[in-house]
């Protein structure tokens, strides 16, 4: 029923017009919006990337570290059915998905990269490198 209605509602609210103007503009277009959500906050010695990945098992999810590009792929198969005695279908769905987002951790220790993953959170510590301080060589004087 509600298909039917030609028009959208409308309280005439400034924050829905710019909420549908967003709405209308990332849908017209092809723009990537993100696979799932990441926070990244400092941690005075390391950064903590805490990204969303709700309905995953950790067999799911891979991290591949290559070229300081350290990259997030959530893959999720499911496969959920219901049959009677006889094995005819009553119903059955199927869903497939994945994710994946790549972030920049130049200026990270890398080998000392770690992760968790705890209710739907992957929860990653990244090290700040150490600044490499100079070598001080002494020239003996003749």
């Amino acid at each position: 029923m509600f298909g039917m209605i030609p028009f959208e509602r409308s309280d005439n609210n400034l924050f829905d017009t710019f909420d549908s103007f967003a709405r209308d503009f990332f849908r017209k277009s092809n723009a990537d919006l993100p696979a799932f959500r990441t926070d990244i906050r400092d941690a005075g010695d390391s950064y903590v990337l805490e990204a969303e990945l709700p309905g995953f098992h950790k067999e799911d999810i891979t991290l591949d570290l290559k070229d300081g590009i350290l990259t997030i792929t959530a893959v999720h198969s499911e496969n959920a059915g219901e049959t009677r005695d006889n094995g005819t279908y009553i119903r059955r769905e199927r869903r497939y998905g994945s994710f994946r987002r790549s972030f920049d951790v130049t200026g990270i220790e890398e080998k000392a990269i770690t992760a968790a993953y705890q209710n739907g959170i992957l929860i990653l510590t990244l090290p700040k490198a150490k600044p490499a301080e100079p070598e001080i060589h002494h020239i003996a004087i003749d």
